[in-house]
């Protein structure tokens, strides 16, 4: 078979192998010569089909993926999509978390600023951050989800700080109240004398300030009050305490003193009897002795004082127990006018 081309003539045969030879007419030998490939040529040849191939291969791959994922794949996508949904509904959740956090803090402003008089946590601590990002190294892993995951980790890092210092407060608050308890359990707040054990009326008590004393009858600063009552009568304390000092006292001869902490004493005088000894621990109410007449005193009554930071203070401010505002307010003006004392 022969093939004609402009400049030269190609001869192709089947050698006995069965294998195709090519031959090109040499015009100026006048003869036919076998072509001969070199090995080099072939292996670059061979290797820009393969490389034709490979490409061609990895488009077609390349294209049949992105046209038909697999089932893991699908299985991949699937996932990913519930898992931004989890996560949206669970940044959602650190919002409302945060929300509700900050009204509990407001509340607890409240309560210190109204209840103890203390200051609130202050706003520039409450909201300060704690580092972002960097305190999160981690997410330089992350190529397109950083700022998302790290927006979210600041928030979650904000709300354990804000956490720690509501349960700071809290504890403080506790405390606070454990203490406004005791103290509000230590003042003078009753009478010392039962109202239904009194000999008169409320309304005749002689009050504090200047009385006319009874033995000297002189103008005299009387720095307590004077309750009539019956010898025997018991005598209560007037708030939980210590009591600092029971035995005799010029003047007031039988006399206990207790102290009630937070800068407070009260004093019993004239007393028949005394049952309670220096040292001992009283609950308010608790029975310390009974009404008598010794000392210097013309009739049976208890002389009842409050002491504030070692000065006398009037103790009608401390007797309110079991009475009306009207009741009170009568007492008040009786203990204000300018009668004679019973000691």
């Amino acid at each position: 078979m022969k093939r004609y081309c402009k400049h030269m003539i190609r001869l192709v045969k089947t050698n006995s192998m069965g294998r195709k030879e090519k031959f090109v007419y040499n015009i100026h030998t006048l003869t036919y010569e076998k072509v001969v490939i070199p090995f080099k040529t072939r292996i670059w040849q061979a290797f820009g089909f393969f490389s034709v191939v490979l490409v061609t291969s990895f488009a077609l791959l390349a294209l049949l993926y992105s046209l038909f994922p697999s089932p893991r794949e699908k299985e991949l996508v699937r996932e990913i999509e519930q898992m931004e949904y989890k996560y949206s509904q669970l940044n959602g959740q650190v919002d409302m978390m945060g929300k509700v956090l900050g009204n509990i803090q407001q509340r607890d402003a409240n309560v210190h600023r109204a209840v103890f008089g203390m200051d609130p946590i202050d706003k520039d601590i409450w909201m300060a951050g704690v580092g972002g990002h960097e305190s999160h190294p981690e997410l330089a892993a992350f190529k397109y989800g950083a700022d998302a995951v790290g927006s979210t980790l600041e928030k979650v890092d904000l709300l354990s700080r804000q956490l720690a210092l509501q349960s700071k407060s809290l504890d403080t608050i506790q405390e606070l109240a454990n203490n406004q308890q005791n103290m509000l359990a230590s003042l003078p707040s009753v009478k010392p004398v039962r109202e239904d054990k009194l000999q008169k009326s409320i309304g005749t008590l002689s009050g504090f300030g200047h009385r006319i004393h009874p033995v000297y009858k002189v103008k005299k600063f009387h720095a307590g009050l004077d309750f009539p009552a019956r010898v025997g009568t018991a005598i209560q304390a007037t708030g939980d305490g210590v009591v600092v000092e029971a035995g005799w006292h010029s003047g007031y001869g039988n006399c206990v003193k207790i102290s009630h902490g937070y800068g407070y004493e009260t004093l019993y005088g004239h007393m028949n009897r005394m049952t309670v000894r220096a040292g001992e621990k009283v609950k308010k109410g608790h029975k310390i002795g009974e009404v008598g007449d010794t000392g210097l005193s013309t009739a049976p009554h208890l002389h009842y004082e409050v002491h504030y930071k070692g000065n006398p203070i009037n103790p009608i401010n401390f007797c309110l127990d079991n009475l009306t505002p009207q009741e009170y307010q009568q007492m008040v003006n009786s203990a204000n006018m300018a009668n004679q004392s019973l000691d």
